[in-house]
């Protein structure tokens, strides 16, 4: 393994002879001379033997010139930010020139101060832990860093004398074998500094959250104190012992002439911050997850041992806003839900000083979920909470931020529910600083925006809290898609001569057994509402059940299974029965967003993909799958009928359901549908721009409804709206060009051959609305409610 020697480095020792073991045996004989006891001189008659014994069944040394240590799966977004981190060991193999003189420095201060003037074994000490192995059992220090390379890549962590001939003479030889940049490269890189970090360059980010580059010599002589004993002084763990042990190394920095009195004194005065596990940023725990089973698939658990690099399709900032607008909306929801109780209830001591130790040891079951923070009530009445976070800090809640929990304040709340002294709770701080009281969510959401003229996925969020549940609902969950729906089923009826003019009525309907696959069926609209003759293009826009129904029955159920199929729909999850003009088959939310990519582009079906490049841990490009936009190959739709689908999907966000769309981004290119399934128990929204899809679905992982005035428009739109704003920051508006085959008439835009009177005019107008009550037939069901 080649390494580069720096200037002032002292040269290597030159290669010892052929048999190491004599020339150990000399050094510490010369050592020994002079007025050494009998004693002595049996010791190392004793060490002579076991060399001598031991040297030829030393295992080969080979793996070290060819050093390939296990390096970790790493995930990054597309602009490099890193999103997951998978293996056993966190490593960063760094060469030593790229190495800080600093952290070398503190190294050898720690570890081995006459590292470049040895010959790998520093043998006074070797000879002073011998003795003393043989007087107590117990082997004794004098590792030399060479000595610990030999220790860490061949040998146990048993402390015998064996083990310490056998690391002598592996120091030897690889003394023999590499320069001593190299052997402190492989030692810098392999050495085990606790919290799964291997290798320096992993601890500073492990510890610090930066780069191994930009260490002071105050962190430096803290991360250069771990390989004595990295539990003992882990500095997050044992804060006290890491600083004694830290400013020991500092002072030995010093003594060594490594740094100048000026430096020692600042160094001791530097105040350290470590990285805790909420200083990682962005949340992309589903997508890096993804990733790693599509790596696996591929390299097995070679996945965790080759230094891979995956970097994703999508962009860090648009990846954390995904997090935070379907978080919300979660929490949003949340905030109208009826109080569930505590967590946990635990028994605090009286004495105040035994507080603080008792709450941390009771949050450790239940740690922070981000914002949402842990807390344990000290004090609770209707009107004021007091509760102490992990951090120790306390915090007062007041007013609206006790709202949510009211009936758990209540005097009448039962014991499961009620908030008192000892409760486990959970806090959320507001924009204003102010304290509210909530729970944990058991609402469940996903979130997906890709790129319809690429395939790239553009962010991915498959559930609240990965944490808490690790199923991705953007890829695994089948649900029904409700109205979100329809616009496929309009798509298929344009190809049948309807156009946005074709008037429909919104009148009931009645089918047996036959007609639905199951019993009997009389659907109903949302609102309960019949409007009578509409426009399909305002049918759409109101969602009504009715018209979509009456359109599904005039294009037949067959017809329009097949058609589905274009969007990537499969046929045996949406069976041929008029159920389906309202949704009532399964898809998944990635399923949405590469069907409503089809209308995007304008009718080219597209393949999602999140993973962009793939590097191997020697910066070879081994997976380059850069974004390459769709074109004819894949076209499952006639431009024109996109362009009149998207129209009809325009005016939905101008005035129908998702009007607030429009209003809020103060933009019309933007184009969706949303979607409640029956009983209210799917919330969803999928929509576009010309440049990105996006699809959200929120419900219970045990589908139940979601609330009688809970809606897609209501629970899903706000997070399309939330996460678009971002996205669409300085984009400037695109509207689409009409295609070839279109013509625009007082009813909209429509093809061309079914203007002027020539498609389909009229549907289902025979069919009478119910008629209103008599004045006698009101005034009796008065009555009933008088009574």
């Amino acid at each position: 393994m080649p390494a580069s020697e720096p200037a002032n480095t002292p040269p290597s020792e030159a290669a010892p002879p052929a048999r190491p073991w004599y020339r150990a045996l000399l050094q510490v004989a010369a050592w020994l001379g002079g007025g050494a006891l009998a004693g002595l001189l049996a010791a190392l008659l004793v060490v002579a033997v076991a060399l001598a014994v031991a040297y030829p069944n030393l295992p080969d040394i080979g793996s070290l010139t060819d050093y390939r240590p296990k390096l970790p799966l790493r995930v990054y977004s597309a602009d490099g930010v890193l999103l997951g981190e998978f293996g056993e060991e966190r490593r960063n193999f760094t060469p030593i020139a790229q190495i800080p003189q600093v952290m070398k420095d503190a190294v050898l201060a720690a570890e081995d101060a006459r590292f470049y003037q040895h010959g790998g074994v520093d043998y006074k000490g070797v000879a002073r832990a011998a003795l003393e192995n043989l007087r107590d059992a117990r082997s004794q220090g004098a590792s030399t860093i060479t000595m610990q390379v030999a220790r860490n890549f061949y040998l146990s962590t048993e402390k015998t004398f064996t083990r310490k001939i056998y690391e002598i003479l592996l120091a030897l030889r690889i003394e023999s074998v590499l320069n001593k940049d190299q052997i402190l490269e492989l030692y810098m890189n392999q050495i085990f500094l606790g919290q799964r970090a291997s290798g320096f360059a992993a601890a500073a980010e492990v510890y610090f959250g930066k780069p191994l580059k930009d260490v002071t010599i105050a962190e430096a002589a803290m991360l250069a104190g771990l390989p004595k004993a990295p539990s003992a002084y882990n500095p997050i763990a044992n804060p006290r012992r890491a600083q004694v042990r830290q400013r020991y190394i500092i002072q030995r920095m010093f003594e060594n002439g490594f740094i100048t009195e000026e430096q020692h004194d600042a160094a001791l005065e530097q105040v350290l911050r470590y990285r805790v596990a909420s200083d990682h940023g962005v949340h992309a725990e589903f997508a890096a997850e993804n990733a790693r089973l599509l790596v696996h698939a591929q390299y097995g658990d070679e996945t965790y041992a080759r230094g891979l690099n995956v970097y994703l399709t999508l962009n860090a900032a648009e990846q954390s806003a995904a997090y935070r607008a379907l978080r919300q909306g979660l929490m949003d929801y949340e905030l109208r839900q009826v109080y569930r109780g505590p967590e946990a209830y635990v028994d605090l001591p009286a004495d105040p000083d035994k507080l603080d130790a008792r709450v941390a040891e009771a949050l450790n079951d239940h740690p922070d979920n981000d914002d949402l923070r842990a807390a344990v009530v000290l004090e609770a009445s209707p009107r004021k909470v007091v509760a102490m976070l992990q951090s120790g800090d306390t915090i007062t809640v007041t007013g609206d931020g006790l709202r949510p929990v009211t009936s758990g304040l209540a005097a009448r709340a039962g014991p499961k529910v009620q908030i008192r002294r000892g409760a486990v709770v959970r806090a959320m701080q507001g924009p204003k600083k102010d304290w509210r009281l909530t729970q944990l969510p058991e609402v469940e959401g996903a979130f997906v925006a890709l790129d319809p003229r690429t395939g790239a996925i553009r962010a991915l969020v498959g559930g609240f809290d990965f944490g808490k549940n690790k199923f991705n609902h953007v890829t695994q969950a089948w649900r029904q898609p409700g109205s979100s729906f329809k616009p496929f089923i309009y798509s298929a009826a344009l190809e049948k001569g309807f156009t946005p003019a074709t008037v429909i009525n919104d009148a009931p309907l009645f089918f047996d057994a036959d007609a639905t696959g199951s019993q009997p069926w009389e659907p109903k609209n949302y609102d309960g509402k019949f409007d009578g003759p509409l426009p399909l293009v305002t049918a759409l826009a109101k969602s009504k059940n009715m018209v979509s129904i009456r359109i599904l029955q005039a294009i037949g159920p067959p017809y329009a299974q097949e058609w589905i199929q274009r969007f990537g729909f499969e046929a045996d999850k949406h069976p041929a029965y008029l159920t389906m003009a309202l949704g009532a088959g399964s898809v998944t939310p990635m399923q949405m967003a590469t069907a409503y990519s089809v209308f995007a582009n304008g009718g080219l079906r597209i393949t999602p993909h999140l993973i962009a490049r793939i590097v191997d841990g020697k910066g070879r490009v081994v997976v380059d799958t850069p974004p390459v936009p769709a074109d004819e190959s894949v076209r499952v739709l006639d431009a024109r009928n996109a362009f009149v689908m998207n129209s009809l999907l325009q005016a939905i966000t101008r005035y129908g359901t998702a009007a607030r769309a429009q209003a809020t981004l103060r933009r019309s290119d933007v184009y969706g549908k949303t979607g409640t399934t029956n009983d209210s128990m799917d919330a969803w929204f999928a929509g576009f721009h010309p440049t990105v899809t996006a699809v959200v679905w929120i419900g219970y992982d045990n589908p139940r409804k979601l609330g009688d005035r809970e809606t897609g428009g209501g629970l899903a739109l706000p997070v399309w709206i939330n996460w678009m704003a971002q996205a669409l920051k300085g984009v400037p508006v695109q509207p689409y060009e009409p295609p070839a085959g279109v013509v625009e008439s007082a009813g909209g835009w429509m093809f061309d051959d079914h203007a002027q009177g020539a498609g389909v005019q009229s549907l289902g107008l025979q069919d009478a609305l119910p008629a209103a009550p008599s004045t006698e037939e009101r005034n009796s069901i008065l009555d009933l409610f008088r009574r």
